[in-house]
């Protein structure tokens, strides 16, 4: 990924630091909505120092669900002596807990940023991921009185 082709969303927010106090948490975070189009099962995480942690970051990584893949990428634009990976999972969901724990976590002496990269779906993947999410919502929604057995 050259400098040209960096995507907007790959780059860290400053943190919000103008809630009121009955409205911040524990620690201050980045105000950032995602929608299900925006989110994905492919992850890529940045700041890994460059020192050969591909086995240690997936041994990480499986905490949250199965890996399919993870791979580096070579032409991320990354600090001096980091590495981006990009981690593919079976489900969006292991990808949704992996990208809120992972993110800003310490990684042998680097700090981690985790960001959604739906450009690596395939249109199968995308297709997938909308019929999930639509039939996720139809579950949630109250049958009606007609319907109720």
């Amino acid at each position: 990924m050259s400098e040209d082709k960096e995507k907007i969303h790959h780059v860290q927010l400053e943190l919000c630091t103008t809630r009121p106090a009955y409205r911040q948490g524990r620690k201050l975070t980045a105000v950032k909505v995602y929608t299900i189009n925006q989110e994905s099962q492919h992850l890529y995480i940045y700041g890994v120092p460059s020192i050969g942690l591909r086995n240690e970051l997936k041994q990480l990584c499986i905490k949250y669900g199965q890996v399919l893949s993870i791979t580096v990428v070579a032409d991320a634009s990354n600090e001096l002596f980091t590495e981006c990976y990009h981690v593919r999972y079976q489900r969006i969901q292991s990808a949704r807990i992996a990208k809120r724990l992972l993110d800003t976590k310490s990684f042998y002496g680097g700090i981690l940023h985790v960001c959604y990269a739906p450009e690596c779906e395939t249109i199968q993947e995308t297709k997938n991921k909308l019929l999930q999410r639509k039939r996720d919502v139809l579950m949630r929604l109250p049958k009606p009185e007609n319907e109720k057995t």
